[in-house]
């Protein structure tokens, strides 16, 4: 007469097949995500006259400002495009990381919403 209970045949091996897959996708997330945080994203407010870049580890590495986008009567302004290129360029960083992300996991969503 067969046990009930347990795990019916065969079930540690999967269990391992299943570790060693969560270990080698834990490998690919920490290799891309260290990929990503190298990469730049530029982005522009104002017609190109505010540059910014910053990257993948959410990082302003780079501002750049035209000689018109510099009005000292007018420093509101400035700080608004310099916001806008800011903002911008953040997001196509973390754009990046969720579309890794989901090349990673076949788009399932995990729990938590975990920063990868």
């Amino acid at each position: 007469m067969a046990k009930r209970g347990g795990f019916p045949g065969g079930m540690p091996g999967n269990m391992n097949n299943l570790m060693k897959q969560a270990q080698r996708m834990q490998r690919q997330m920490e290799e891309s995500q260290k990929e990503l945080e190298t990469k730049e994203y530029t982005a522009s407010a104002g017609g190109g006259a505010v540059q910014v870049t910053v990257t993948g580890k959410r990082e302003v590495v780079k501002v750049k400002l035209e000689k018109e986008a510099i009005d000292p009567d007018d420093s509101e302004m400035l700080e608004d495009l310099i916001m806008a290129a800011t903002n911008e360029a953040l997001r196509m960083a973390e754009d990046a990381s969720q579309e890794a992300m989901a090349k990673m996991t076949g788009g399932l969503n995990l729990p938590g919403g975990l920063p990868f």
